[in-house]
């Protein structure tokens, strides 16, 4: 009985490992605008660790809304280490992207240093089998903008091969179009690495990761013409940029975890680098990027954080509802209401009145019980 017992729980240890896998989570703020604590890299983020309900607070709070009731007190604790203590000053925008494809984050954590873009806060993620919902308000409380969404139905051969000519110009490359075949070129780019990363559009794995790339910067720039376009009305609601990047996971099942995948890893953090600083410029500094990754054993299928939208409770109004009641009752109704507010206003008027009329005439000796102590004897 006792061997199978512990058979039992074997068996129930190694399918809760199965279950749940070891991520890890990277905010970077800017330098310009602190909101993230500051943290060395080289710190062993082996001993502290979050959760994904942990990280989505993170992303709630940093929006400006307050985080969930349910949260717990470690769960506090974990957001009180990661952001700035300042409740009245939150960037109100921010960039949320997974990279899937890395196992760690410690690459663009060297990156990042390398390129003084702002400070990091790097730490492990306890992911299990289910993801963490990052709860929001009314959907005209906040700004969303996918970063997955294609270049659109409208962007023609010729328009995609505008955009790869655009982002070879903006890496200090070239794009040598097929004169046989619109988009079907060779796209090169210089590398501090090697002498120039040679990609294919020929190849499906190449060319899904350059799409990926054309996708995520120009929705990247989509949400900065929005921004624009809110920072000049009255209404500005909070923004928050969500995606999950698959072009490295593309190349490193074609060309393995090397070569060419790590060339083009470094090309995607040079873009995600030169968008991260048009962000900070056109945010003056209000943003914080989020970039999760979810380990070795990365699924297919969903996202680590998704966005949930909770309804606002309406505030209680009384309405006649036409038909529901005769006209007297409707003028009853009125008539109360009338009376009632006069009487009110009435009261506050008189006491108002008095209170005026003894402060002016109170008496300027210092033996009132405004300046005198109360004695109980």
């Amino acid at each position: 009985m006792d061997l199978r017992v512990l058979i039992l729980l074997s068996f129930l240890c190694v399918q809760i490992r199965a279950e749940s896998r070891t991520g890890s989570i990277l905010f970077l703020d800017s330098p310009s605008h602190r909101f993230i604590l500051s943290r060395s890299s080289d710190v062993a983020v082996e001993s502290d660790s979050m959760v994904l309900s942990d990280v989505a607070a993170a992303v709630s709070v940093l929006l400006g809304f307050a985080p969930p009731p349910s949260l717990s007190a470690d769960s506090s604790s974990k957001l009180n280490e990661v952001l700035l203590p300042n409740p009245f000053d939150r960037p109100r925008a921010v960039l949320m992207l997974e990279i899937k494809g890395i196992e760690d984050s410690q690459q663009l954590v060297d990156y990042l240093d390398n390129a003084q873009i702002g400070s990091v806060f790097r730490s492990k993620v306890l992911i299990d089998s289910s993801n963490a919902d990052i709860q929001l308000p009314d959907e005209n409380d906040v700004s969303v903008v996918s970063l997955d969404e294609p270049l659109g139905f409208d962007c023609d051969a010729a328009c995609t091969d505008k955009e790869l000519h655009d982002l070879a110009s903006w890496m200090g490359g070239s794009y040598l179009s097929d004169a046989f075949e619109t988009s079907n070129g060779e796209l090169s780019v210089p590398l501090t690495t090697v002498s120039s990363l040679k990609l294919h559009m020929s190849k499906n794995a190449d060319r899904e990761f350059i799409m990926s790339l054309l996708s995520l910067i120009h929705n990247v720039r989509w949400a900065m013409e929005m921004h624009e376009d809110f920072s000049g009305s009255t209404h500005s609601p909070a923004e928050l940029m969500t995606g999950c990047f698959t072009g490295i996971k593309a190349l490193q099942e074609q060309y393995g975890p090397d070569g060419i995948t790590q060339q083009g890893l470094e090309l995607f953090f040079t873009t995600l680098s030169k968008l991260f600083k048009s962000l900070q410029t056109s945010y003056k500094g209000q943003i914080v990027g989020v970039f999760s990754f979810g380990g070795k054993y990365d699924p297919e299928s969903s996202s680590l954080l998704n966005v949930n939208f909770t309804s606002q409770s309406s505030s209680r109004s009384l309405k006649e509802v036409a038909g529901s009641t005769n006209s007297t009752t409707t003028s009853e109704v009125q008539l109360v209401r009338w009376s009632l507010a006069w009487i009110t206003g009435i009261i506050f008027l008189i006491s108002t009145l008095l209170g005026v009329h003894f402060l002016l005439n109170m008496p300027l000796t210092r033996d009132t019980l405004l300046y005198s102590n109360v004695k109980l004897d």
